[in-house]
């Protein structure tokens, strides 16, 4: 909220990439529209081939409130549907919001007031996963834990600082202008590789514990075990395009999949003694599942061991199988197309 009126806040572009929707797209909008944000907002949702009701929800919610647009992604990719909600807006301050991402009611006042104070590109806050059956509260509370995610702050909180990248993002739009938008070749990682762009050119990305989303986890261990496979390979695009980029908490889950790999192998065929490098990962698994699902039903809690084996095996094979051939062309064929449209208008 504005706690001076003669102070005028900012416009604000919301942008949402949508595929497949239905059960969060309503909920997602509602809490930005429902904003304590006294300067003026759209919301432009861009619309990739769903094969459920997302289109009907997101007509719905176009007739009921003039400020929410939708713009067509026919390709169903992420960047692509973030480039095009970029162009189709026009405030000077851009947030991303996914179709299943609930900001808190102050968020975007809070983001606003963050990019004036520290002079950021790009602020966010924590990736608030919350859980609405027991396998999501299992997935919650290992995405929200260090044994599952190590110190990445938006995932487990921490004080506010400097970022290497932060969750989904408040922009200025000059950024995003001067970067061309998102790289629509990274299928995947395509915040961390916008932000690596973004510091490398010397901007500021900002974390603050002060901004928090909820965000809904995967609804099947083969669902997040896709979805972090996916991130893993990805992040692997990342490290080879762009040097410097790659630490070693992004290297624990490939080095424990080859380790338990050459365990389990070297422990069938050659000594039982290397089963100790699998039967010691479990147990670290099972261990720090306790303190993760403190508070959780009997259920969930013990899936936890499960989701945290899931993020971290598939997270690492994605990394270890990335092929050469994903985003082979993704320095040369970058095209500014937010820039572009900037200056033609």
């Amino acid at each position: 909220m504005n706690a001076n009126p003669d102070v005028q806040l900012p416009a604000v572009s919301v942008i949402m990439p949508v595929l497949n929707e239905e059960r969060h797209l309503r909920g997602a909008v509602q809490a930005i529209l429902a904003q304590e944000y006294a300067g003026e907002m759209e919301v432009v949702i861009a619309l990739g081939p769903s094969t459920d009701r997302t289109d009907e929800i997101a007509a719905e919610l176009v007739r009921n409130d003039p400020r929410v647009h939708t713009v067509p992604n026919p390709t169903g990719r992420t960047p692509a549907a973030l480039n095009a909600a970029i162009k189709a807006s026009r405030h000077p301050i851009v947030v991303r919001v996914d179709g299943h991402g609930m900001l808190s009611p102050n968020y975007i006042a809070t983001a606003v007031r963050l990019l004036e104070e520290t002079g950021a590109q790009n602020v966010g806050g924590i990736m608030h996963a919350e859980g609405e059956n027991d396998w999501e509260h299992a997935v919650a509370a290992a995405m929200t834990s260090k044994i599952g995610v190590g110190n990445a702050a938006f995932h487990t909180g921490g004080e506010a600082q400097p970022a290497e990248t932060v969750y989904l993002g408040v922009f200025r739009r000059e950024a995003l202008e001067q970067q061309g938008g998102y790289n629509e070749e990274f299928i995947r990682a395509q915040d961390w590789e916008l932000n690596f762009r973004i510091r490398e050119a010397g901007g500021l990305i900002w974390f603050s514990p002060e901004l928090k989303v909820s965000y809904r986890p995967r609804p099947s261990t083969r669902a997040l075990a896709k979805q972090y496979k996916d991130y893993g390979r990805w992040r692997h695009v990342v490290a080879r395009y762009h040097e410097g980029s790659i630490n070693l908490r992004y290297l624990a889950p490939p080095t424990a999949v080859c380790a338990i790999a050459a365990g389990v192998v070297l422990g069938a065929l050659v000594t039982p003694w290397a089963l100790v490098v699998p039967g010691g990962y479990l147990a670290a698994i099972v261990l720090g599942s306790v303190p993760a699902g403190k508070g959780l039903p009997p259920k969930a809690r013990l899936q936890i061991p499960l989701a945290l084996a899931t993020m971290h095996m598939s997270w690492g094979w994605g990394f270890l199988t990335s092929p050469r051939s994903l985003a082979r062309k993704v320095i040369a064929s970058r095209r500014p197309a937010v820039r572009a449209d900037a200056e033609a208008r």
